[in-house]
């Protein structure tokens, strides 16, 4: 029993990928096996904390201007060291799947705020509750100074209803677009008012004084309904369990939804009462989660690039800067999504241009953007190969990255085919380019970074 194709599957898509030398060493066991490790080691639950003061609540009326100019620098600060310590994070812990899923609700509860210290809270109670109960998760959520502030849910009062937070709360959360009314948005605003936090301390608190708790009519029931209600009333509508499931096939399967799956899914999610890890396992040990046709289709996003790197060559780098370089390059900083909908992703991810620079960030950081010419240089070679030398340098300072190769290379049994190396590595099967390629490669570290840089490299 040769599991290696199933198991690779599922660390892509449960994941990051998993390392060459663990596959080998579990291809032997059942799918059921892996599934039952890939969520045991992800039980544990550790937060992200390199953040320990809100700068927000500090009082600036008397600032200088310089003194401004200094305190927009410590804001700044914040937030790269919280983009890096998460790209840390996803790229040596453990428990894959929890953060896998906390970077799906990252995207899918999008928010950007610049307040560091509160998307650090949020990315937090996402990441309780990634493999927990989405009631839980929606609500917490809700009710994080983070998305408060976000969807203006501050200014939502009895008097001026803001109903921006209602709407994505539908839209965007729950139930997808089409499947409310206006006159729903209006009357649940109004069931929102008085949730608000503490602009001096950042504690949520319900503020009675500026709730509004007249009648209101939302879908069909009247009563003088709160924001859980709205809540309770949105999760009793299978529409919400038919849109996340839904969006995770997305994420998880196939960027084409498949009804017939989707209403499976959809079925055990909200005969669960929302569970999300029965909702994982349904997906993980069904056979149509490792047919062919939903193996190496996913175009990865950049932070799934990036990490998927980091984890197979064991990556560390001097200057974690540049891992913030490549995602601004890519298209998709961590905590810093375009809008309320979040990064489209899929095919989206790809351009003439983005793929350029997904093809060479790998060979850049594992062979500091040296391409190694083989027997006799021409005249044209050693010239180019001269500007390489020197432009070779400055990669090296730039990027600052060891790829552990000898944990690499030992991980691969002597006399192991290269085409058994390259199936491994990439999702897709392989084509005739790719096995050309795969043939005419000297040696394995040559194999390997030709490998990274193709195009089905980019595929999960």
């Amino acid at each position: 029993m040769n599991n290696a194709r199933q198991i690779k599957h599922l660390y892509a898509r449960g994941g990051f990928g998993i390392a060459m030398g663990e596959l080998l060493q579990r291809k032997n066991w059942s799918v059921k096996k892996a599934v039952k490790k890939l969520f045991a080691v992800s039980e544990p639950i550790v937060p992200l904390n390199v953040l320990t003061e809100n700068l927000d609540l500090q009082s600036r009326a008397d600032l200088t201007e310089d003194q401004r100019r200094a305190f927009q620098e410590k804001r700044n600060q914040q937030e790269r060291t919280l983009n890096k310590a998460w790209m840390q994070q996803l790229s040596t812990t453990t428990d894959q799947l929890r953060e896998k899923m906390t970077l799906f609700w990252h995207n899918h509860f999008a928010c950007n705020i610049g307040n560091a210290y509160y998307q650090q809270q949020l990315n937090n109670v996402q990441r309780t509750h990634a493999l927990g109960n989405f009631k839980t998760l929606l609500l917490e959520v809700s009710q994080t100074p983070a998305m408060l502030q976000f969807l203006n849910n501050q200014q939502n009062v009895k008097a001026h209803p803001n109903e921006n937070f209602a709407r994505e709360l539908m839209e965007l959360f729950t139930l997808g677009r089409g499947h409310y009314t206006e006159e729903d948005i209006k009357e649940s605003a109004r069931a929102f008012t008085g949730w608000a936090f503490n602009g001096k301390t950042g504690e949520y608190g319900f503020r009675t004084g500026t709730h509004d708790n007249r009648t209101k009519t939302f879908m069909g029931q009247t009563a003088d309904f709160c924001g859980e209600d709205i809540i309770n009333i949105i999760l009793q509508n299978k529409q919400t369990a038919i849109f996340i499931s839904t969006k995770l096939y997305c994420y998880l399967v196939n960027e084409t939804p498949n009804d017939t799956h989707i209403a499976q899914m959809a079925d055990l999610f909200y005969s669960s009462g929302y569970e999300i890890k029965s909702l994982l396992e349904l997906v993980f040990t069904s056979d149509w989660f490792y047919e062919p046709q939903n193996i190496g289709n996913l175009i990865k996003s950049p932070v799934e690039l990036l990490v998927g790197l980091n984890r197979q060559f064991g990556i560390r780098y001097d200057n974690l800067d540049v891992l913030l370089q490549f995602q601004r390059t890519l298209g998709q900083v961590l905590f810093k999504p375009p809008n309320v909908a979040g990064w489209p992703g899929g095919r989206n991810w790809i351009d003439s241009s983005s793929l350029m620079y997904r093809i060479k960030i790998p060979s850049t950081i594992l062979n500091a953007g040296v391409i190694d010419f083989t027997g006799k240089a021409t005249p044209d070679d050693e010239a180019y190969l001269a500007s390489q030398r020197k432009q070779q340098f400055n990669v090296i300072n730039r990027v600052q990255a060891q790829p552990d190769w000898n944990r690499f290379l030992q991980e691969i049994p002597l006399q192991f085919p290269h085409l058994e190396i390259a199936s491994l590595l990439l999702e897709p099967p392989l084509n005739a380019r790719v096995t050309t390629e795969v043939n005419n490669a000297p040696d394995i570290k040559t194999l390997v970074i030709q490998l990274v840089s193709t195009p089905e490299y980019q595929l999960c």
